[in-house]
């Protein structure tokens, strides 16, 4: 007898659409069967997923995808990670949710074992990649070493989910990843930022949310530092007390002029050569440098000035610490309003074309949402 519980409010098909990876860059909608959620585990059917520019990554060079040890390529992989959905189903023993409930996810639950789980970084978990089918110690993180949300149903770890507020749309809700890898960033660097000088670099849609983020968290003032006019108006929306247009000025020069000696803290979200230096010259003595953003290729800067200066720098990897949940706890409130990166939606149907928006900037789209239709 299955210990799996099932609603008849809400019946469970044994087949779905899921768009699968292919080969590089092609993406092919099949049907699958409906997974199976185990203990600690529950059935989401998904209701809305954002496209994140590492899906753009994963669909066209593999990593940081790795199932079964290798790339992701031809292995009926669903990619896709930053969804969120109404739970359809429970797994053995799980009492924590109800079917009914509105959830968004994070994308890590880590094997829960390793030194780096068991220290609340299960984002940087030493099992990953590497037991993709041993769910009862692999990591899981979900469209990367497991199955992931483009397409109707996913399995998700009860560790993996918060409840969505009632008077949230689902558009809003698929965004608390992107919200939690700028809280991620900001609890890295100390978490308490009240009073603090915060630089954010780039003014994509982690960027734009770091920015809210640092200014929910009383960082005064908050530079956004970008090269598109209506992005960084939008930055302004979302609490940006001062934007720095770097094709118009010397943003190091006008940094350390408006904070009188360097930033506290600077978050680079553009991830190159020259805003990682920018990051370093722009910091006070004793500030921090988040890279949340990185450089494909290896990068020469300035290490000299970073260690004369006791500038201390950090890297990020997703969301860790259980950071989607405190950003939930802000968005909940309305702290600020993360829709102003919702640019556009499409139907999971027509996933290609949403991909096409979201990689070639179509219309300036900064964060692409994809709905189901039930």
């Amino acid at each position: 007898m299955s210990l799996i519980t099932y609603s008849e409010k809400m019946p469970v098909p044994e087949k779905m659409k899921a768009w699968v990876l292919g080969s590089p860059e092609e993406l092919v909608q099949i049907s699958k069967p409906v997974p199976l959620p185990e203990k600690a585990e529950v059935l989401v059917r998904i209701d809305a997923i954002a496209i994140c520019a590492t899906d753009l990554e994963v669909i066209k060079y593999g990593t940081p995808a790795l199932i079964g040890g290798g790339d992701p390529f031809n292995k009926n992989f669903t990619p896709g990670h930053e969804y969120m959905g109404t739970i359809a189903a429970l797994g053995p023993g799980v009492d924590e949710f109800e079917i009914g409930d509105r959830v968004t996810v994070e994308i890590h639950a880590g094997c829960g074992q390793c030194k780096r789980c068991r220290a609340g970084m299960y984002t940087s978990c030493h099992n990953y990649g590497l037991n993709y089918g041993d769910m009862n110690k692999g990591h899981r993180a979900n469209g990367f070493t497991s199955q992931g949300g483009f397409c109707q149903y996913a399995i998700n770890n009860i560790n993996t989910m918060i409840k969505v507020p009632d008077d949230m749309s689902d558009e809003v809700a698929t965004l608390v990843v992107t919200a939690g890898t700028s809280m991620y960033g900001l609890t890295e660097l100390g978490g308490l930022v009240a009073g603090e000088s915060v630089v954010v670099i780039g003014p994509g849609p982690i960027g734009l949310l770091a920015v809210a983020v640092a200014k929910s968290l009383g960082a005064s003032p908050v530079i956004l530092v970008g090269t598109r006019e209506n992005r960084l108006e939008i930055g302004r929306k979302l609490g940006a007390d001062i934007v720095l247009n770097a094709k118009q000025v010397d943003v190091e020069a006008e940094v350390r002029a408006i904070t009188k000696k360097g930033a506290d803290y600077v978050i680079d979200c553009a991830g190159s050569e020259e805003t990682v230096n920018q990051s370093v010259h722009m910091a006070n003595r004793g500030g921090k440098v988040c890279l949340a953003a990185f450089p494909k290729n290896a990068v020469t800067f300035d290490i000299g000035y970073l260690a004369v200066n006791n500038i201390y720098l950090y890297g990020i990897r997703g969301e860790g610490k259980s950071a989607t949940h405190r950003a939930m706890a802000f968005m909940a409130e309305k702290r600020f309003d993360p829709s102003l990166v919702h640019t556009h939606t499409f139907d999971m149907n027509d996933l290609p074309e949403a991909i096409r928006y979201a990689k070639n900037r179509v219309d300036d789209a900064i964060k692409v949402v994809v709905t189901n239709s039930y």
